[in-house]
């Protein structure tokens, strides 16, 4: 646990707080493959918390979607590349406990109710142009697909494009 600690300090995603409002526990899960996880019970902060209910994309939908393109290239943003800052007034509330000190986020965490949906939400207002034409997009996997392979380095332009050319603050 030290050890993600001092890694998300370092990287801004936490930092230490005094007198939070809410305060969950700390565990760690092991993962499949033998590493850990630190991970945070929310669960009385999502009781606490509406139900956004911004739709998730249908699987079956985004395969149908991909039917007949001759090259597809599949990117997983996973590993924190992709953390959205939250409010200031709203990151005490995600405060947790650990050995250490308290600590709460900076960068929404996926342990929240509503992360998936807001992360959806974001990237459909990122790629808004492109899904539907040369991309998909579920929560955090992205799929650029191509009708032809000659196009497909031109799609994959477009989509790291947009990622390079968006700000967020």
């Amino acid at each position: 646990m030290k050890t993600e600690v001092d890694k998300l300090q370092a990287i801004g995603f936490i930092r230490e707080v005094t007198y939070p409002i809410w305060l969950a526990n700390s565990v760690l899960v092991k993962k499949f493959g033998g590493t850990w996880r630190m991970c945070q019970n929310y669960t009385n902060l999502n009781k606490a918390c509406p139900k956004d209910s911004f739709p998730l994309p249908r699987i079956y939908q985004l395969v149908d979607a991909t039917a007949g393109h001759e090259l597809l290239s599949f990117m997983d943003a996973y590993s924190g590349y992709n953390q959205i800052f939250m409010h200031p007034t709203d990151r005490e509330h995600t405060a947790f406990i650990t050995d250490r000190g308290l600590y709460c986020y900076n960068v929404m965490p996926f342990d929240l109710k509503n992360a998936g949906a807001t992360y959806q939400r974001l990237v459909n207002k990122i790629f808004a142009e492109l899904i539907g034409t040369s991309m998909e997009v579920y929560v955090d996997d992205m799929l650029v697909k191509s009708h032809t392979a000659g196009d497909h380095l031109r799609n994959l332009s477009l989509m790291f494009g947009k990622l390079k050319n968006t700000t967020c603050a």
